[in-house]
């Protein structure tokens, strides 16, 4: 229970370094918070590869939302912003962690996604100055939706990683 904890605080202040921050100095405070995460939560031979893939993963989908016009952010990449792409790696901190109760049965993973994915993108959008180019609504809802489908498939990714496959 207090790795837990430890994880879900430390995601908190991972993600407002990430918002707050964008890609500034503030990301030595995520990446901080990743090393004590993989020094004293966890490791990175226990959740390196689950790291990397929500990463790659992450940073697919909302470059795929970008190019779509979903996003509208201040610099010109092509890909998302780096602090977002940090922001993936410290999520795929908590699947085995924080958020692990929300694995089983898949609806409470999509219920948490749909929710949680909505509220964060709200509140990281107004927090890190990102524009919705659809209006705030539309785009959350979707979000939501998305998301409601994508947090069952990151936990699945989880326990396939652990050498869990059941269902």
């Amino acid at each position: 229970m207090p790795e837990r904890l430890a994880n879900a605080v430390l995601f908190q202040i991972g993600w407002l370094a990430c918002v707050l921050g964008g890609n500034s100095l503030w990301l030595l405070v995520a990446l901080a918070v990743l090393v004590i995460h993989l020094r004293w939560v966890s490791s990175w031979a226990a959740e390196g590869r689950l790291i990397l893939c929500v990463v790659i993963v992450g940073t697919g989908v909302d470059s795929v939302l970008r190019g779509l016009g979903v996003f509208e952010f201040r610099d010109p990449s092509p890909l998302i912003p780096l602090w977002l792409m940090l922001l993936w790696a410290l999520l795929g901190t908590t699947l085995r962690h924080c958020l692990q109760w929300s694995a089983r049965p898949w609806w409470r993973a999509s219920l948490l996604g749909a929710a949680g994915g909505a509220l964060s993108y709200g509140a990281g959008g107004q927090l890190s100055g990102v524009g919705f180019a659809y209006g705030q609504w539309p785009t959350l809802i979707g979000i939501g939706l998305l998301w409601a489908l994508l947090f069952p498939l990151l936990h699945g990714m989880a326990r396939r990683l652990d050498g869990d496959a059941t269902p």
